[in-house]
């Protein structure tokens, strides 16, 4: 498990898209796949709202799914 710090959660995501094996032209594909047309996101959005890390818990979760990941929550020890 990797622990993502709150000022390097943009750098956090990008880096599961890379192991995902798939390019940020990919996981925005799927991403608007069933969406219609005036909630897709582009390119350009997505990768601004990963360098501001100004990510929605939602779009995180896309974007996991996207890269066929899942989010759990775990209680600390």
């Amino acid at each position: 498990m990797i622990k993502i710090e709150k000022n390097n959660i943009g750098n956090e995501i990008k880096s599961y898209i890379v192991r995902s094996g798939k390019k940020m032209t990919e996981i925005v594909d799927i991403i608007n796949r069933d969406k219609d047309e005036k909630d897709k996101t582009s390119l350009q959005n997505l990768s601004n709202k990963l360098r501001r890390g100004s990510l929605r818990y939602d779009e995180i979760l896309e974007i996991a799914e996207a890269c066929g990941y899942e989010i759990a929550w775990m209680r600390k020890e």
